[in-house]
């Protein structure tokens, strides 16, 4: 896509968005939640992760039972942007890249990432189908590849072109959400598809991984899907935030020692089997809180982690990417990521 034609594109779904916030204003959509509103709108997606199973087994609505507890599911981190930029929601299930451009202009959008659901594996890839005689990524160069823009397998899977020679004008990039993207598999529209789980493996079965995010990772370039938190929630409810870290800390201590219980948990919600969710839940790396806590990822309330390096590290490459105007300066990411009462002691 031409740049001038992208910036419009984005320019396009800020206004989109603005004007939510607008109907929002009078009556047409939801509001932010008032300081005496004991609300928590909870923006969620169908990944496998501990974020399920904290929906699943009612751990905020045990921990904060004066609070109503609201659950809206999203197909994407650019949605759930959207909804922030209309004060729709209050606590989100986003993916790195999505926050990074939520971070920059023009949306600057005014939340915090307070906690860290997971680090990209195998749970998120570059697939091709097997009709494509595809092999490598550098086979790829006039092909047609499906992702959903702005998302982590957007941000990863232009990594990728790059690291094998090539550039988005080399390629067709199709914009679809996950389902989508099935569907034109199935179709034989495609030709290839960077995704997530659990679409991801339904892909696999009739095509062959061409790189994982665990690999980008390795060479710098890791993703995760974070837990942000808007401001005003922060400022209105900081006990309740306090609260929705610990109980994804303890569904992240579920999946490493009651892997059963999560496994149920993550396949209720998915409406898979529990096997399936085992092996999906297998592919994802989870951080204990000492390592959540430590100066690799989120750090201290002392000590900012190397996370929002990694957060500015994308927003740099997204900006040369021409996804966004500009990438903003490193502190804007130190100051977004939410440091009050954070330490390993989360369970």
């Amino acid at each position: 896509m031409h740049p001038r034609r992208r910036f419009l594109r984005a320019l396009g779904a800020g206004l989109a968005a603005t004007s939510l916030v607008t109907l929002a204003a009078c009556g047409g959509g939801g509001g932010a939640a008032a300081p005496e509103d004991k609300t928590i709108r909870i923006a969620y997606q169908k990944f496998p992760s501990g974020d399920l199973i904290v929906k699943n087994q009612g751990l905020l609505e045990k921990a904060l039972p004066d609070y109503k507890i609201e659950w809206k599911v999203f197909d994407s981190g650019a949605s759930i942007n959207t909804a922030y930029v209309a004060k729709a929601v209050d606590v989100a299930a986003i993916g790195s890249s999505p926050v990074a451009r939520g971070l920059s202009g023009p949306l600057n959008l005014p939340y915090k990432v307070a906690f860290i659901l997971d680090v990209a594996g195998d749970n998120e890839a570059l697939v091709a189908s097997n009709a494509s005689g595809v092999t490598k990524v550098a086979d790829l160069r006039g092909k047609k590849i499906a992702t959903s823009f702005s998302s982590t397998a957007h941000y990863s899977l232009l990594v990728a072109l790059k690291q094998a020679g090539l550039t988005e004008q080399d390629v067709t990039l199709v914009d679809l959400e996950p389902q989508d993207i099935l569907a034109a598999w199935k179709r034989g529209d495609i030709d290839a598809a960077y995704t997530w789980l659990p679409n991801l493996d339904e892909l696999r079965k009739t095509g062959k991984t061409l790189v994982a995010s665990k690999d980008l990772a390795t060479a710098g370039k890791p993703t995760l899907d974070l837990g942000v938190v808007s401001d005003a929630f922060i400022s209105a409810h900081p006990e309740a935030v306090d609260a929705w870290r610990k109980a994804e800390a303890q569904a992240l201590t579920t999946i490493k020692d009651q892997p059963d219980q999560a496994n149920q948990a993550v396949a209720a919600e998915l409406g898979i089997t529990p096997e399936e969710a085992a092996g999906q839940l297998k592919q994802g790396v989870y951080l204990t809180s000492a390592e959540l806590t430590s100066p690799t990822w989120l750090g201290t309330e002392q000590s900012v982690g190397k996370a929002s390096t990694y957060l500015h590290d994308a927003a740099v490459f997204l900006a040369e990417q021409k996804q966004i105007p500009a990438a903003p300066d490193q502190k804007v990411f130190d100051d977004a990521i939410y440091r009050k009462g954070l330490s390993s002691d989360l369970n």
